[in-house]
């Protein structure tokens, strides 16, 4: 992966998002964390997948996160309980609903 070269600005969102997550992790006070679409930015080199692999390993035990997206890094998918690779069998697009926030992105 990778290519053109990432926007700082961009780098700085991801950064930011990484320590907001990380210190939900490490707080414990959430069940169940998603980490939507991090995968592609481990994938683009925009988040360091050795970064997230510690705070994985520090969890409190009952702290459960999932991490979305593709070709998730070797790295996570070690640590990882369970592992899916999914296939569309439907996709809003196809209905021209456009990307969502949130959502696939």
């Amino acid at each position: 992966m990778g290519g053109a070269e990432t926007d700082p600005a961009d780098l700085r969102l991801v950064e930011e998002a990484w320590a907001d997550a990380a210190d939900a992790i490490l707080s414990g006070d959430s069940d169940l964390i998603v980490l939507n679409e991090i995968n592609y930015a481990i994938g683009y080199k925009m988040l360091d997948p050795e970064k997230v692999a510690g705070i994985l390993r520090q969890k409190p035990e009952m702290v459960h996160v999932i991490l979305t997206g593709r070709n998730a890094h070797p790295a996570l998918v070690e640590l990882a309980d369970t592992v899916t690779e999914m296939r569309e069998v439907k996709h809003a697009y196809q209905k021209a609903i456009l990307a969502q926030r949130g959502i696939e992105f």
